[in-house]
């Protein structure tokens, strides 16, 4: 499946000012089980293109859309037709943290930038970076908000946690954050249950759920989202939740109910953060579609500015991969999730929001909605949040054994 849009203010030939052409690969699940995901981050990208009318500083923004289905073989191909066949300058999306993984080594392979706007792989902009020049993340790692959501749980009374987590590499490093700063802070992760990603009948995985545990750290992914927490009220746990960021991001929040009010979250965006920029990114985006933006249209729309940016230092010309990598990691912006820069790895250094699901009227609307209420922030957050950079890198990606489970039984 592929789409073009050629997004240009009238004919490109009429057209003042454009005089370069600038061609973005974009990779996302448009069809299967993520397909509503995929189109959250295709809209996302798509706004901020329409807003410039298709002009990057002078370049004529060619952006082609491709289906990834989410899943990692799909996605290597897709790059490689991309950037072998369209001749694409850079690749932007990819969803799994797996194909993150996977595409990396197409960046190598095709000499082309590869720009992470959703795909939360750890290890990429870790211990992996010397291998992958032309990449570089303007999203997050899958552990960057959940070091902070550990540390926020042990600070909040709750001393053992049972944790359930999509069972791949994202459910993986996530687990494995919000573990290692709950521990370090002197909490501990009493059980580990790991159904497999695409997940919809959890009746196998919640009567096993340890009943002594003081909290449910919840990580869900697309679908599994929804279903997770509908089936823990059907079951009568109402032991409090803590969450993934994916868990209650606002691409599946206004499905839920009730079943959803408290459970706490986290993650570098919120569409209920109460700032004249995001309130009017809230606005526009649910002018033009419908409905409240995600952190995956969030998290590609703040890409493509980011883009922009360069382009217009460099007057609309491609500067070529080497000289990209350099100046995208030079910028500091201030987006609908807050300041972003980069750190020496080309990862973002961000705000990072623990969030509270509340039911309530907000940004103008007379409506009492679903909102994932800011509750605390903890500013200018890297990958390595409290930890030295060097002491952190000598320790394994985070896995489903690490860190081990030792108070497991």
């Amino acid at each position: 499946m592929k789409r073009i849009a050629v997004l240009i203010a009238g004919l490109a030939a009429a057209s003042p000012g454009i005089s370069q052409e600038l061609k973005i690969g974009f990779l996302a699940p448009m069809t299967g089980i993520f397909a509503q995901i995929g189109k959250d981050m295709e809209n996302g990208f798509q706004m901020y293109i329409d807003e410039q009318k298709g002009n990057f500083a002078g370049a004529k923004v060619t952006f082609i859309v491709e289906d990834e289905e989410g899943k990692p073989p799909v996605g290597v191909r897709k790059a490689e037709k991309l950037a072998r066949q369209d001749n694409v300058h850079l690749l932007v999306g990819g969803l799994l943290a797996s194909t993150g993984y996977a595409i990396a080594p197409v960046s190598n392979r095709v000499k082309t930038v590869y720009v992470l706007s959703i795909a939360a792989a750890d290890d990429l902009t870790q211990r992996d970076l010397k291998q992958y020049p032309y990449i570089v993340r303007t999203s997050w790692t899958s552990s960057q908000p959940h070091h902070p959501l550990g540390k926020w749980a042990c600070e909040n009374g709750f001393k053992t946690v049972s944790a359930i987590a999509a069972d791949y590499a994202f459910g993986h490093e996530v687990l494995g954050g919000f573990q290692k700063a709950f521990e370090d802070c002197g909490g501990k992760v009493i059980q580990k249950i790991w159904p497999p990603l695409g997940t919809k009948d959890f009746g196998p995985y919640i009567p096993t759920i340890k009943r002594d545990a003081d909290a449910i750290f919840s990580l869900m992914v697309g679908p599994m989202a929804l279903q997770f927490p509908k089936q823990l009220q059907e079951a009568g746990i109402k032991k409090p939740v803590i969450g993934g960021g994916t868990s209650y991001d606002e691409f599946v929040l206004p499905s839920m109910g009730d079943e959803v009010l408290g459970h706490v979250s986290a993650l570098q965006y919120s569409a209920a953060l109460d700032t004249p920029k995001n309130r009017e990114f809230v606005r526009r985006y649910r002018e033009k579609y419908g409905k409240v933006p995600s952190y995956y249209s969030e998290s590609n729309y703040t890409t493509a500015q980011m883009i922009h940016e360069v382009m217009k230092q460099t007057k609309g010309k491609w500067p070529g991969p080497e000289k990209f990598i350099q100046m995208i990691t030079q910028l500091k912006l201030d987006t609908p999730r807050g300041p972003v820069r980069f750190d020496d790895m080309r990862n973002p250094i961000q705000n990072i929001y623990i969030k509270k699901v509340e039911k309530k009227k907000l940004h103008g609307y007379d409506k009492d909605e679903l909102w994932n209420t800011v509750i605390q922030t903890y500013p200018d957050v890297s990958q390595f949040f409290t930890y030295k950079k060097e002491e952190f890198l000598k320790q394994p990606v985070y896995s489903r054994d690490f860190p081990p489970c030792k108070h497991c039984n």
